[in-house]
Order: structure tokens, then sequence, then C-alpha cells
């Protein structure tokens, strides 16, 4: 079992997690004057994601927050289901 363990913790250090990209834009966003779509477009070019590919990343908490923005925002509409397409 600890070779289990050994692998994920490898594979999750090599490769990006939906926490893992949700830790680091949290950070940014923290740390910096820019909101979540902001800091999910700028950690994307510095890494070279694709945009298009990053909504597997996106995990839930994440999402209602940037839910949240665009309706600030004026992206969507209030209590709409609508979704933000990145």
């Amino acid at each position: 079992m600890a070779t289990g363990k050994k692998l994920n913790d490898a594979l999750e250090e090599n490769f990006m997690t939906a926490s893992k990209f949700s830790l680091e834009i949290e950070n940014i966003v923290k740390d910096g004057s820019l909101n979540y779509i902001e800091a999910i477009v700028m950690y994307c070019e510095e890494k070279s994601i694709e945009i298009e590919g990053v909504n597997k990343l996106i995990n839930k908490p994440l999402k209602e927050k940037l839910k949240y923005e665009a309706q600030k925002l004026n992206f969507i509409k209030k209590g709409s289901r609508g979704f933000l397409a990145l």
C-alpha cells in the first residue's frame, strides 16, 4: 500500500490536479490584485496550459467563486444556470 501512496504523490507532484490548480489560483488571487478569471488566464499563459482544457482542473468551490464573479461583472445573469465558457 505504501507503494501506491508514493505513486499517487509522484503523479500529483508531476501533473496538474484540480486541487493543485485551485490552490495555485487561490494563492494568486490572495497575493495580488487579480480576480479569479484574470488569475486563471494569467496562470494558463505562464504555464502554457490551453485555456480551453482548463475546465477539467476547476473544482466545485472554484467554480462557485467564478460564477459569483461572472455575475458581479455581468458576464452572466444573476440566478442564471448558465455556465461560463473558459
